[in-house]
């Protein structure tokens, strides 16, 4: 009897070893199984991830807030936007010697800030078919000249500096104020859908002319005043800390033009002679540069003007035309295209291509007229 007892506990271990043996392997599967569910979940966030970053990179400038996804403190966000960084763009263009300065950023959180916004930013190489593609998606705005605007190749375009130079009444100013109306139009006839920022250097902004120019393209005047932010630049300094302020006015809302009228005229009076010459076009050279930073973050088209002097050196007696734009070769290298404005006929004036990197050097003429820049009638 003992023996058969043994025998019969033999032969339930075994089965209990099969079952369990059994259900080991069952779990086990279970396992690789939702293990593989997991990952191909992982997959399927991570490529939402990309795609929806690529989606807010198409939209325009990513906020600085982002970063916090990244392990950014609020603190430090905070003190990003206190030093004028509003955008993953803005961190991401910026030297690391320029985090450091920011007050409270160590040299450990600069490397931190600096690589999570790298990331989410392309700053690396592309072919040029794909950069020639993003070309042929730029937008125009319209001058309102239909001459004007085949002469440029469709307008005046965003995401560059454009600079326009000549001397008094020759149409600088009311180029300005007309394209200050047509970015708000939609984009297939000549505008972006955007706003306009106009930073007034000489004191010859005019509301009433952005009225006029709204009627004649059938639009609300009081809507049009309402998205043209203005303010007046009364020293270079002060000039500087105004495009701080357009940053982020630009992070909260959809702006489509920048316009510095003009771009040199505080220069010409806070910085006196030779002596001082060094130190102006230096801070010249960092205002344009900013600028250049707000086309590339935001993507909207700069507007400049630029004042001229006339050469009095000993081949200015052989020059056809002896007056040239102020600024030297900072203000030459920072712009992109450079137009030259003279007089015509009457009401008529005469733009040349100064220089473009694009676009032959040609003419077209325009009109001013009440209803803001137009072209000529004979």
């Amino acid at each position: 009897k003992r023996g058969e007892r043994c025998e019969e506990f033999v032969r339930k271990d075994c089965f209990c070893g099969i079952v369990i043996g059994h259900w080991l392997r069952k779990m086990a599967r279970q396992a690789v199984v939702e293990r593989e569910a997991v990952d191909e979940n992982e997959d399927v966030d991570e490529c939402e991830e990309m795609e929806a970053a690529d989606d807010d990179e198409s939209v325009g400038a990513q906020p600085v807030s982002l970063l916090a996804a990244k392990g950014i403190s609020a603190t430090d966000i905070k003190k990003l936007q206190e030093a004028g960084y509003f955008t993953v763009e803005s961190v991401a263009y910026a030297t690391k010697k320029s985090l450091l300065g920011v007050k409270g950023i160590s040299e450990a959180k600069a490397e931190k800030i600096f690589t999570e916004a790298s990331r989410l930013i392309h700053m690396g190489f592309l072919s040029a078919t794909e950069f020639h593609k993003q070309r042929q998606d730029l937008i125009y705005l319209s001058t309102g000249a239909s001459e004007l605007d085949k002469l440029l190749g469709g307008g005046i375009e965003t995401g560059s500096i454009t600079e326009l130079f000549g001397e008094f009444r020759t149409g600088k100013t009311q180029i300005c104020h007309t394209i200050c109306v047509t970015c708000q139009l939609p984009a297939n006839v000549g505008g972006a859908e955007g706003k306009a920022m106009y930073i007034d250097a000489e004191g010859t902004f005019r509301p009433e002319r952005l009225v006029s120019i709204a009627e004649r393209y059938g639009l609300d005047p009081q809507n049009v005043l309402d998205n043209v932010a203005y303010a007046r630049a009364h020293n270079s300094d002060h000039q500087m800390q105004l495009l701080s302020a357009a940053c982020a006015m630009m992070s909260e809302s959809r702006y489509a033009l920048i316009v510095v009228d003009s771009a040199t005229a505080n220069y010409r009076t806070d910085y006196n002679g030779r002596g001082e010459l060094a130190a102006r076009q230096q801070h010249l050279g960092k205002f344009l540069r900013q600028l250049q930073r707000i086309a590339d973050e935001f993507g909207v088209a700069v507007v400049i003007t630029n004042q001229v002097v006339a050469q009095v050196d000993g081949g200015a007696m052989f020059a056809a035309d002896p007056k040239k734009p102020i600024g030297g070769n900072i203000i030459a290298h920072a712009s992109q295209t450079r137009l030259y404005l003279r007089k015509g006929r009457g009401e008529n004036r005469i733009c040349k291509i100064y220089d473009s990197p694009n676009l032959p050097e040609s003419e077209a003429s325009f009109a001013i007229a009440e209803e803001g820049i137009r072209d000529c009638e004979d």
